[in-house]
């Protein structure tokens, strides 16, 4: 799936977002969901005359909808037939209708308050939505900003739509906004060095023309001051920007604003001057229009959690890698975190390793390379000689001799035999590598997971790898590995779509493993130290349970308790 795409390493960043669901039986030979459901939030609404009534939209997990102010979610998706939901949009003087955007399944209206959904996608050439804004005067006039089809207008409540794409050069808008005051007048922002930027009509969408002096042409979000309309900001990858004469020229706005790529936007309505910008790096805050921000994180971590490791003598000691963050440590369980990031210059995180035997010392891959700390996370230290790549993906340590670690980087697995010092080609150029395991009883045996769909094995420690496809299964990208620790030639695949795959004889043949598995976009794996349970982290899904007890079949016991999600997943590039 393309969603909006932004310059840099990292092509999206969304907010994790987390829900609850009961304790339940763990079903013969069978996942079974353990709860928190949901996916990364895209979108969301506002009910304008309940406020506590929100909605979210997620990437695979639907619609959410809360009724008391985000304390408590609900899954709303009847009716939808995609849930990859990228914009949300409620009818400003009948809030029981609202409309969804799905990217790749067009438009859904629900008219009641989201119990249930209904395509309206006639006359709809591009079905994959990034943005929606209805008319606050006619809300029966709702346009729709899609990849690749332009703007589209519907003036009957979605019945039908009419392209609209007069006089614009990029058709990929990302954002919409309606002028308050005069909603014949409406803005759609584009992004690209060619055709990109902010467009305006004047005539409800009749005809287009750009209005990018002194502006950014990569556009994310569009927002226009409520009470003073010729006000607008973009949020932008270069910035936020700021006009005062509804577009005629812009200027940035970024005192104080240290991270610059802006991805959202909101507007104290009452008191406009007050701005929020959130951003790769934080949310900052304004109370001069964009003159000045300030960062409003003291206790805002990360939202992206990519990667934990739990310290195998002391496990109260848990480190988190985020993508923007850095590293944060917990000494408690993680019930509080701190910043654990001197020395560290690269924020993005994508793997953590810990030596099993001096569990004080960390190794992080970033998309910087790798880091190592041999003091719990106070001071980090680059140690990437050797690396082709400074985008390293994951990190695995040999249990026997933890000097050696290997390192799967955007073009191969590279392997250091000196805690990181230096490293070394060790097989698979020009392959994008995305896990690493090793065999517990035979730590000359490595796996790696691929971008094309194959499963690699090496049995002398990286000389030379054999490849297996895994069956039936459209070749895209394998994110988790986990070996069973008591049979070690179980392994278990983890797959971006095709869900999980088994093979039980060291990677010779492979089986799906997906029944009751009913999200297939695994992002995790991991196999508890007896062997007894294999546990599944989703991207929309949560986390899903297989108890592997005995040899097969494998009975099922029950599940005592509700496990946090730590929502561990790796970027999609």
């Amino acid at each position: 799936m393309k969603l909006k795409q932004v310059r840099g390493p990292t092509h999206l960043v969304m907010i994790a977002f987390f829900f609850c669901s009961t304790v339940v039986l763990a079903g013969v030979n069978s996942w079974t969901t353990n709860g928190p459901e949901g996916g990364f939030v895209y979108s969301l609404a506002i009910d304008p005359i309940v406020p506590t009534t929100v909605y979210a939209g997620t990437i695979r997990g639907g619609v959410f909808k809360s009724v008391n102010a985000a304390a408590g979610w609900t899954a709303v998706n009847i009716g939808l037939t995609s849930r990859d939901i990228t914009a949300l949009a409620i009818d400003p003087v009948t809030p029981a209708t609202a409309y969804a955007g799905a990217y790749g399944g067009g438009v859904f209206k629900s008219g009641n308050g989201g119990g249930s959904w209904t395509p309206t996608n006639t006359g709809l050439t591009s079905l994959s939505i990034y943005a929606l804004a209805i008319d606050p005067v006619t809300p029966a006039t709702v346009y729709a900003g899609t990849d690749g089809g332009g703007v589209f207008k519907s003036g009957n409540g979605g019945g039908s739509w009419t392209p609209v794409n007069n006089g614009l050069t990029s058709l990929s808008i990302y954002a919409l906004a309606i002028d308050p005051v005069t909603p014949a007048t409406v803005y759609a922002g584009s992004s690209g060095s060619f055709g990109g930027g902010v467009f305006k009509s004047v005539n409800a969408g009749g005809s287009w023309a750009p209005v990018n002096t002194g502006l950014s042409l990569y556009i994310n979000v569009l927002a226009i001051d409520p009470v003073t309309a010729a006000t607008i900001y973009a949020g932008t990858l270069d910035g936020l920007f700021k006009s005062v004469n509804a577009g005629g020229s812009w200027a940035p706005a970024n005192s104080g604003l240290t991270d610059q790529t802006v991805l959202a936007l909101a507007i104290d309505p009452v008191t406009p001057a007050t701005v929020y910008a959130a951003t790769e790096g934080g949310a900052f805050k304004s109370v001069n229009g964009g003159g000045t921000w300030t960062a409003i994180n003291n206790s805002l971590t990360s939202p992206y959690v990519t990667a934990l490791a739990i310290d195998p003598v002391t496990p109260t000691a848990v480190y988190a890698g985020t993508l923007g963050g850095g590293v944060f440590k917990s000494g408690s369980g993680g019930e509080s975190w701190t910043v654990s990031n001197i020395g560290l210059t690269a924020a993005a995180v994508l793997g953590l390793a810990i030596d099993p035997v001096t569990p004080a010392t960390v190794y992080a891959g970033t998309l910087g390379g790798v880091f190592k700390t041999v003091n719990g996370g106070e001071s980090w230290t680059a140690v990437s000689t050797g690396l082709t790549s400074p985008y390293v993906a994951a990190l695995a340590i040999d249990p026997v001799t933890p000097a050696t670690v290997y390192a799967a980087i955007d073009g191969g697995v590279f392997k250091s035999v000196n805690g990181g010092e230096s490293w070394t080609a060790a097989g698979l150029p020009g392959t994008s590598i995305y896990t690493l395991a090793i065999d517990p009883v035979a730590p000359s045996t490595v796996y790696a997971g691929t971008d094309g769909g194959g499963v690699s094995k090496s049995v002398n420690g990286g000389e030379s790898w054999t490849t297996s496809v895994l069956p039936s299964y459209t070749p895209t990208p394998i994110y988790a590995l986990a070996i069973d620790p008591v049979a070690p030639a179980t392994v278990y695949a983890g797959t971006d779509g095709g869900g999980v795959f088994k093979t039980p004889d060291g990677g010779a043949s492979w089986i799906a493993f997906n029944d009751g598995l009913s999200n297939n976009f695994v992002r995790s794996l991991v196999i508890d130290s007896t062997g007894k349970s294999l546990h599944a982290g989703t991207v929309g899904g949560g986390i899903f349970d297989y108890r592997l007890i005995g040899s097969d079949p494998r009975l099922p016991i029950l599940l005592l308790r509700r496990r946090p999600d730590p929502r561990v997943v790796g970027p999609r590039r």
